[in-house]
């Protein structure tokens, strides 16, 4: 069997002489621009029922989709129903627009406009689509840190559509942040770091609600700061915070999503434990003991390479969207480690430790530490 393929000036003019047209693509790629006269019908619904949109089978009837090959094959099922007068529109809605032919946009609500517009990438995705899209509006990031790491992570999060992110931290811009925290300018220099990445943020994409916490995270607010989130992403620069992050995650059950820099070194992992005990490691399993800090200066004291946090809070990102959308493998029980310098990654396998005091199964939860001094250092 073949199918007879019009060009868009062919298929308008049969259809201003009577012929149905019919777009087969998704509600969601519809609302970016649809050819003139044509009746919006996805292509599953129009196989599921073709009588229901088409009534008899000597109905000329005429396809378009993006492209013209889901309106081929649309067209070869229902000539095989017996539909005996059925076209595909040759090159789709883009060529249809190339060819400088009118399209109307179907009436929508805005915010299902901005929806379907502002997502329409991750929606072609079957991985994601309207679905998995809804789940990201619907979910809560905690956000530690706004700054090297925060910084792209969060922008890429908002841009994601991520529902609310919740981000903390004490800290004010300062111009030497400039070099690799993108989230932050020139003019908001001494501007408190969540306030400046709310309005950023805010900016590119108004329909996420960013919750500003000005606060250091400690053992007395760490709870309420992680109460009701589903994933938290670890933007942090210091021992003292990770441990407690972590122990936090493990003792409420949630999955932490761990970045690190330092010079021209970073790496990324997620620690699962809290929901996944026995089987995936914490950070204690990873680190029981944290290094004397003579061996772990912070970026301040050691550098860092601007580019470096951008990397390294993207693939964090990266994971946050994998665990919230449960698609892919997350870097669970893997440690990922990147050398800038020598352009090379290395996957190292981590195991749960039997001994941890914090996640091994059966352990109580031993209550926070005075993680400072864990840590060797001052408050």
């Amino acid at each position: 069997m073949s199918i007879l393929e019009l060009t868009p000036q062919q298929a308008r003019a049969r259809a201003s002489e009577g012929a149905r047209l019919i777009d087969v693509r998704e509600e969601h790629e519809r609302a970016t621009g649809m050819a003139e006269g044509a009746l919006g019908v996805a292509r599953s619904d129009l196989q599921h029922d073709p009588v229901a949109y088409l009534g008899a089978v000597d109905t000329e009837v005429i396809l378009i989709c993006q492209s013209g090959k889901r309106s081929h094959d649309a067209a070869l099922f229902l000539q095989q129903a017996g539909y005996s007068a059925v076209a595909s529109v040759l090159g789709g809605t883009t060529r249809w627009q190339r060819d400088g032919l009118p399209l109307r946009r179907p009436a929508l609500a805005p915010e299902q406009q901005d929806f379907y517009e502002r997502y329409s990438r991750h929606l072609r995705l079957p991985e994601v689509g309207v679905e998995g899209q809804r789940r990201l509006q619907a979910a809560r990031v905690l956000l530690v840190g706004a700054g090297g790491l925060g910084s792209p992570a969060g922008f890429y999060l908002a841009a994601a559509g991520v529902g609310q992110l919740r981000i903390a931290d004490d800290d004010v811009v300062e111009r030497s942040n400039l070099q690799r925290q993108v989230l932050h300018t020139e003019a908001r220099i001494g501007q408190a770091k969540v306030t400046s990445a709310a309005a950023a943020l805010g900016a590119l994409n108004p329909g996420v609600a960013v919750e500003a916490v000005r606060e250091r995270v400690t053992a007395a607010n760490v709870e309420r700061l992680l109460r009701d989130v589903d994933v938290v992403l670890d933007g942090s620069d210091n021992f003292p915070a990770r441990y407690l992050l972590n122990d936090a995650c493990v003792k409420l059950g949630k999955p932490l999503v761990y970045g690190a820099v330092q010079r021209f070194e970073g790496q990324v992992s997620v620690f699962d434990a809290g929901r996944r005990r026995g089987q995936a490691p914490c950070y204690r399993c990873l680190f029981p003991e944290p290094p004397p800090p003579e061996f772990a200066p912070n970026c301040a004291e050691a550098g860092v390479l601007g580019v470096l946090p951008g990397i390294v809070g993207l693939l964090q990102a990266n994971e946050v969207l994998k665990l919230l959308l449960d698609i892919g493998e997350p870097l669970r029980g893997r440690l990922l480690y990147f050398d800038a310098l020598a352009m090379r990654f290395r996957d190292t396998r981590l195991a749960a430790d039997p001994q941890c005091p914090v996640c091994a199964p059966g352990t109580p939860f031993p209550g926070y530490l005075d993680y400072a001094h864990f840590c060797g250092v001052g408050n």
